[in-house]
C-alpha cells in the first residue's frame, strides 16, 4: 500500500470558458469536480496505474464531505481522512478555451485545532507499518506546526518506509533536514530552498541540506533529478498545452510507482514526465489522457546531466 498525505485537502472545480476577459462576466460552459489537494491528486493517478493507495490527511465540513463522496467513487483509493470542525478549502481553475491558459484560485484552508493534529498524527502511526512509501504533499493548513513534515518524515524513516515531499518554503527547509528519500521542488521552490537558480548546482546542493535524491520539476523542460546512482534531465518530446493543475502530482505519481516498482531512475523519469504532460491534455485537475499517456511513454527522451 502506498501512502499519500494531504493536510490541505480540496475540492477541485474547474470551469470553462470561452475567452477569460477581467472585469466582465461570463457565460461557463462546463464545471468538473474533484476531490483535490495534491497528495489526492498523487492517489488517484496511483490507483489508475494499478496501486493499492490509502489517502489520509483533513477533511471538514460541506466541502470536506463532498470530498470524501467523491474519494468513495474512486477505485483503488481508501480514505483514511481525519475529521475536523472546520470546512475543507475549495480551489478554482477558470480555463480559457482560447488561449488554453489556465487561471487558478485558492483558499487557505480550515483551522486546525492541536486536538486535531493530534487524531492525525495517531492515525499516521497506525497506517505506516502497511506502507510501501508514503508522499506528503501540499500546503498546511493555519494550526499546523510549520515542522510537521520534518515530523512526519522521521516518522517513517524510523520505519523503513521510503518517503517523497512536495511542499515549499519553510516546510520544505525544516522538511529536507529531516532527510526524505526524494524532493520534488519545481524551479522557484528549488530556487527558495537553496539561493540558486541554477537548477544543476541547486539540486546538489538540496542534497547536501539532507533530500536523498531531488527531482526538479522545470515546467515545459521537464525534469532534472540528482540522485545517489547520477543525474538525468528528462523532457516531454513536445510542448504541451491545456489545463496544468496537477501536473507536478502526477509526476510524483510516477516517481513513487518507479520507486516500488524497483525501476532505474531513468525509465522512472520517463514515467513521471509522460503522465506530467498527459495530466496537462486532461480536461479536469487531477486527471491523465491515458490515451496520452502510454504514447508519450516511448517519446520521452532521458539524458544524463
Amino acid at each position: 500500500m502506498i501512502l499519500t498525505v494531504t493536510l490541505n485537502t480540496a475540492l477541485d472545480i474547474t470551469y470553462r470558458v470561452r475567452s477569460l476577459r477581467p472585469h466582465t462576466s461570463h457565460r461557463v460552459s462546463e464545471v468538473i469536480e474533484r476531490a483535490g489537494g495534491k497528495g489526492v491528486n498523487v492517489a488517484r493517478v496511483l490507483a489508475a496505474l494499478g496501486h493499492e493507495v490509502t489517502a489520509t490527511g483533513f477533511a471538514g465540513g460541506a466541502t470536506g464531505r463532498a470530498i470524501r463522496d467523491r474519494l468513495a467513487d474512486t477505485p483503488g483509493v481508501t480514505d483514511a481522512l481525519v475529521p475536523v470542525t472546520g470546512a475543507s478549502r475549495r480551489t478554482i481553475a477558470v480555463v480559457d478555451e482560447l488561449t488554453g491558459d489556465t487561471t487558478q484560485l485558492n483558499e487557505p484552508g480550515p483551522q486546525i485545532t492541536p486536538t486535531e493534529w493530534g487524531n492525525f498524527l495517531d492515525r499516521y502511526e497506525e497506517l505506516l507499518p502497511s506502507a510501501s512509501a508514503v508522499a506528503l504533499s501540499g500546503s498546511l493548513p493555519p494550526g499546523v506546526p510549520v515542522g510537521a513534515y520534518a515530523g512526519l518524515v522521521r516518522a517513517a524513516r524510523t520505519r523503513g518506509v521510503p518517503v517523497l515531499l512536495d511542499t515549499s518554503g519553510e516546510p520544505l527547509r525544516r522538511g529536507v533536514a529531516a532527510r526524505p528519500d526524494i524532493i520534488k521542488p519545481n524551479a522557484d521552490e528549488l530556487a527558495e530552498l537553496t539561493g540558486s537558480h541554477d537548477p544543476l548546482r541547486a539540486t546538489q546542493d538540496a542534497r547536501r541540506r539532507g533530500a536523498t535524491t531531488v527531482v526538479a520539476s522545470l515546467g515545459p523542460e521537464g525534469l532534472l533529478a540528482a540522485t545517489p546512482e547520477g543525474r538525468w534531465r528528462a523532457t516531454p518530446p513536445s510542448r504541451v498545452h491545456g489545463n496544468p493543475t496537477g501536473a507536478g502530482d502526477s509526476a510524483v505519481a510516477g516517481l513513487l510507482s518507479g520507486l516500488v516498482e524497483k525501476l532505474p531512475w531513468p525509465e522512472r523519469l520517463t514515467h513521471a514526465v509522460a503522465l506530467s504532460a498527459a495530466t496537462v491534455r486532461a480536461p479536469a485537475a487531477g486527471e491523465f489522457d491515458r490515451t496520452a499517456y502510454e504514447k508519450l511513454l516511448a517519446r520521452v527522451p532521458v539524458t544524463a546531466a
